[in-house]
């Protein structure tokens, strides 16, 4: 997003900052639209407070030095700043709209944010964005893995029983009920399989490549085979196969080794 809006900004647009011309931009943009003006506040507070953070550090013998817990930045975020609280307050894209709709004062002719198609593109595709709520980035110290299958089998019982305590008037969810009841702890309605799947075999990391049902699997010579759903992943660096046997997906364990 930086890229595309620095891309053919007029030198004069940069004003006074040239180290950061992001903050320039947006400042200048601020005089004459007041979303952009409430945000250059907040950012200016965010560096004030990084600022004294920073000074706290160094004032401190390095034995004892601790960070400031506010604000908790890494240096990247930091660095882009101004484009990242931008997302975080919802109007990143209400100023690149802006700055398409006056591209002619701020950007050279061969400017990205000038052309009557790319412009309005860049400007749309930051809506969805920007309507999410970021409550907790993922950083390359810290992967999200999936919890095991047993724990997402536990996690649809109870909610799917607090659903149906607390909530009656909420649309149940499509199953099949046993009606005659032979009253043991298994006889529940039987739970979605394609929930599972979608859980357990989809995550936000891995692309799903293939998948298939009832995939027989034979884990020793002296067993016999097992039904399961089995599919193929890709993630950056490697390719993966899962599978998940069906009486752990329909979450009826029963003596399942």
């Amino acid at each position: 997003v930086e890229a595309c809006v620095l891309h053919g900004l007029k030198r004069r647009a940069a004003g006074f900052l040239r180290s950061n011309k992001i903050a320039a931009l947006f400042m200048k943009v601020g005089k004459s639209f007041p979303l952009a003006e409430e945000l250059c506040k907040k950012v200016q507070d965010l560096e004030q407070l990084i600022e004294n953070a920073r000074n706290q550090v160094q004032g401190i013998p390095e034995n004892v030095r601790k960070m400031p817990k506010l604000p908790n930045l890494s240096p990247q975020a930091i660095k882009h700043l101004w484009i990242r609280t931008a997302l975080f307050e919802k109007v990143l894209d209400k100023i690149v709209h802006y700055l398409v709709e006056n591209s002619s004062k701020y950007y050279e002719k061969e400017a990205l944010l000038m052309d009557p198609v790319d412009g309005p593109i860049l400007a749309s595709l930051l809506v969805g964005p920007c309507a999410l709520e970021y409550t907790k980035m993922k950083t390359a110290d810290h992967f999200w893995t999936d919890p095991s299958a047993d724990e997402l089998v536990q996690r649809h019982r109870i909610h799917s029983s607090h659903c149906r305590q607390e909530s009656p008037t909420k649309r149940p969810a499509l199953c099949i009920q046993k009606r005659h009841s032979s009253g043991s702890m298994d006889d529940r309605p039987s739970l979605s399989a394609r929930d599972y799947v979608e859980s357990l075999h989809q995550n936000s990391r891995a692309t799903l490549l293939y998948g298939k049902n009832n995939v027989l699997v034979q884990p020793r010579d002296d067993m016999e085979a097992i039904p399961g759903y089995l599919s193929l992943h890709q993630t950056a660096d490697i390719m993966a196969l899962k599978w998940t046997p069906n009486q752990l997906m329909n979450g009826t364990v029963g003596d399942l080794d």
